[in-house]
């Protein structure tokens, strides 16, 4: 199997083209080749495949094998390779996942693409959409126990679900012990991202990030909008203003409006190679 290792943030993946040719078993395959000891090393695998309403469906496994919904930073390397790879030479371009179409605006230096911005969608806060099995019209900065201990969360799908919390303390946070805890939290019953936020000022927030699947990651695009969205609707960051958020492994910047969410970052090509299965 041909493979191109791609990052955006930290945040590496596998992407495998699957434009004439669909691979076998790919949740088996994820597990196998996302090993960092054992296989190629990332954060899941990405096929790029064919679509009849889009430029190129994107099709998304963590390391656990279970499929991905969306992913923000993996989006913006498939842009990178539809038009650095596959001779898709254009500007703007849609992608079909799971959670929808989503539409890129392309960045090129040198003609490679450097940086995309992508319109996510909307954000989405109702509790049984995200979803979340907890009352009210939304979930905003609620106090909720999670084995003996009290997180003020506040809960937005941006095509798959992310609960933020936000503490001064996100650097020294045992991410291992508290992240299972909340993710196979019976109340979320697909599981759920979680984001852990310190504000430093209305237009910059620092994140790390248990990804359900996944562990801790470097970076999460769409944890990164749900941060951002979860910031405005606390009251900490202005609304239709650009905000940036601080990765372990990058930055990101999101813009959150009555529309849409919009993140602009990078995507960068590790190397090529192939796997024998």
């Amino acid at each position: 199997i041909n493979f191109t290792k791609m990052q955006g943030c930290g945040n590496d993946y596998i992407y495998i083209d699957c434009l004439e040719k669909m691979v076998a078993s790919p949740e088996s395959l994820s597990v196998y080749m996302s090993d960092r000891h054992f296989g190629v090393g990332g954060d899941g695998i990405v096929l790029i495949a064919p679509s009849r309403v889009a430029d190129c469906r994107m099709i998304m496994y963590n390391l656990d094998g279970s499929e991905g919904k969306m992913c923000g930073n993996a989006i913006r390397c498939v842009g990178k390779y539809m038009y650095d790879v596959a001779g898709h030479k254009r500007k703007h371009m849609t992608v079909e996942t799971k959670s929808g179409i989503k539409k890129l605006e392309l960045m090129t230096l040198g003609d490679e693409v450097v940086r995309v911005k992508v319109d996510m969608g909307k954000a989405e806060t109702v509790p049984s959409q995200i979803p979340v099995l907890l009352d009210g019209e939304s979930v905003i900065n609620r106090p909720v126990d999670f084995g003996g201990t009290t997180y003020n969360i506040t809960c937005v799908s941006m095509g798959n679900p992310h609960a933020v919390i936000f503490s001064d303390l996100v650097d020294v946070l045992d991410l291992e012990k508290i992240g299972p805890s909340i993710e196979t939290d019976k109340r979320f019953p697909e599981r759920v991202n979680t984001e852990f936020v310190k504000v430093i000022d209305p237009h910059t927030l620092k994140m790390r990030v248990w990804e359900r699947g996944s562990g801790e990651t470097l970076a999460c695009g769409t944890g990164a909008c749900a941060a951002a969205v979860a910031a405005c609707l606390n009251g900490f960051c202005p609304k239709g203003e650009d905000i940036r958020v601080i990765l372990r492994g990058g930055e990101l910047v999101i813009n959150y409006t009555d529309d849409a969410v919009y993140m602009t970052g990078n995507c960068e090509k590790v190397f090529s190679g192939s796997i024998e299965i």
